[in-house]
């Protein structure tokens, strides 16, 4: 049979020309994914979790501002808990800061980053995957529809009229059964082909890349339940009015301590002078009533 005449055929041509879209299709993009996932990693590898706090900013301000990734970011931003820390006010009117948890001293998320991050939202979502995953099963239906098609347009050409023209139908359907039956080989060869180029371009291309993604992000973000960062912070405010409770007990005992220091300090001191002042008057009165010789004075004190 004549090679050019085999694929040349119409129902051969749409099974290689199927194949040829679908895998152009796949290529472009893998390709595209692959690129987005290494800009991803080298972006995110930057960070370390000690830095994360306070470089938070600009992390998330190249997420919000990459199309690729911003949506997910945002999703997944709410879910980060922070290490908040509150002013403290001394006695000299400083300001000192203290982390409201002891335990949590970097950010954290209550859901696991891969719940945000992953193949679906990182890679499959950016294409048409379901159709992309349809190709095999198309270019494997090709070929017993075009199979069945071939033999029924040769068998309604058989003409038994004369000998001359049956021996030429018959051999005409039989070199159409041998063209339906290789249809037939190629859409199932094709789809073969297609699976396996597929699987190998997915791993390669998408697959190593989102892998180095979801494990450096989840080594920067440590994971801690809602429930373990409440009990933390109703740990530390049970800390917090133990203390508070110490102080008010201990007012008291301070403030008597206080009064009597303040008494000692200004009290005193006053009434010492008070009582110099009153016997320096009466030492003047004393002489006044000498100098007058008035014993009035004398007998007024």
């Amino acid at each position: 049979m004549n090679l050019l005449k085999i694929f040349t055929d119409i129902p051969i041509l749409i099974v290689i020309t199927t194949f040829i879209i679908g895998l152009s299709y796949c290529i472009k993009n893998y390709l595209y994914v692959n690129k987005n996932l290494k800009i991803f990693y080298d972006y995110i590898s930057n960070f370390r979790k000690a830095d994360l706090s306070f470089r938070f900013k600009e992390i998330d301000e190249w997420m919000q501002y990459n199309p690729y990734v911003s949506a997910m970011w945002l999703d997944f931003k709410n879910t980060l808990v922070f290490s908040e820390s509150v002013a403290l006010k001394g006695k000299d009117n400083s300001l000192t800061y203290q982390e409201v948890s002891s335990t949590i001293q970097n950010i954290q998320t209550t859901v696991d980053p891969l719940y945000f991050f992953n193949s679906e939202s990182l890679a499959t979502s950016k294409f048409n995957n379901k159709f992309l995953q349809t190709i095999p099963t198309i270019l494997t239906g090709f070929g017993p529809l075009f199979t069945f098609l071939n033999i029924a347009i040769a068998f309604g050409k058989i003409d038994f009229s004369s000998q001359e023209k049956t021996v030429k139908s018959v051999a005409g359907l039989m070199e159409s059964m041998q063209t339906a039956a290789l249809v037939s080989v190629i859409a199932v060869g094709s789809s073969l082909i297609f699976l396996l180029f597929e699987r190998f371009a997915y791993n390669i291309l998408v697959q190593k890349p989102l892998s180095k993604c979801e494990d450096y992000l989840a080594k920067l973000f440590d994971n801690i339940s809602s429930e373990k960062f409440l009990l933390e912070l109703l740990k530390e405010t049970k800390i917090q009015n133990n203390e508070i409770s110490n102080v008010i007990g201990e007012i008291p005992e301070h403030f008597k301590i206080a009064m009597t220091a303040g008494i000692a300090s200004n009290l005193v001191p006053y009434l010492e002078n008070l009582i110099f002042g009153l016997n320096q008057m009466n030492k003047s009165l004393k002489e006044m009533s000498k100098k007058s010789g008035g014993d009035d004075v004398d007998d007024l004190f």
